[in-house]
């Protein structure tokens, strides 16, 4: 008798541990089907579909450093790296629109590498560009705007244009404590 009674229990409470979460997920998808087939169309149907838009922050993006790394403000951490803006000037400055990526010697707005056959997925503060020799991934790191740039996949060789691992964007660097070459006239 205890055999049986145990065992029906058990049977029971797997039972009943198991049907809600069936029903529910079965639920979901009758749910959206039903909403699927009943939502008239409000326009003509366009098949295009159209891409998502980087955001606008990475359409000027220039170099910088980290200059103090205990500080906890980004505008006080991060600035210009002295060397490649303002003496050796081979550091180089990234645009990425939907369509193309263009690299430019922070010195010299002519000496440019343009990159047009490329993908990008965008996911909360990264966006990851990929072409078929590298994967560049571009993370938002603070909120001063500070984004670090990784590079994988073949060596990014580039005349003249040294690649930096931080950025910002070109209107935020005047708010950075070290954002110019001062009185150097190098």
């Amino acid at each position: 008798m205890k055999k049986v009674i145990t065992s029906c229990s058990v049977v029971i409470v797997l039972l009943a541990s198991c049907s809600p979460a069936t029903e529910k997920k079965g639920d979901k998808v009758v749910s959206t089907e039903i909403k699927k087939d009943t939502v008239p169309p409000s326009g003509p149907v366009n098949d295009n579909i159209s891409k998502p838009d980087i955001s606008g922050d990475l359409s000027a993006l220039v170099p910088i450093d980290v200059l103090n790394s205990k500080s906890t403000d980004g505008y006080e951490k991060y600035g210009i790296e002295f060397s490649g803006n303002c003496y050796s000037c081979d550091l180089a400055s990234l645009s990425v629109t939907k369509d193309k990526m263009v690299w430019t010697n922070i010195c010299d707005e002519n000496d440019t590498f343009k990159i047009d056959k490329f993908s990008f997925s965008t996911e909360g503060s990264k966006t990851v560009l990929k072409t078929a020799e590298r994967t560049y991934t571009v993370t938002q790191i603070d909120k001063a705007p500070v984004y670090e740039l990784v590079v994988e996949g073949e060596k990014l060789e580039l005349h003249n244009k040294r690649v930096s691992r931080y950025f910002t964007t070109k209107k935020a660097l005047p708010l950075f404590k070290e954002h110019d070459c001062g009185d150097f006239e190098g």
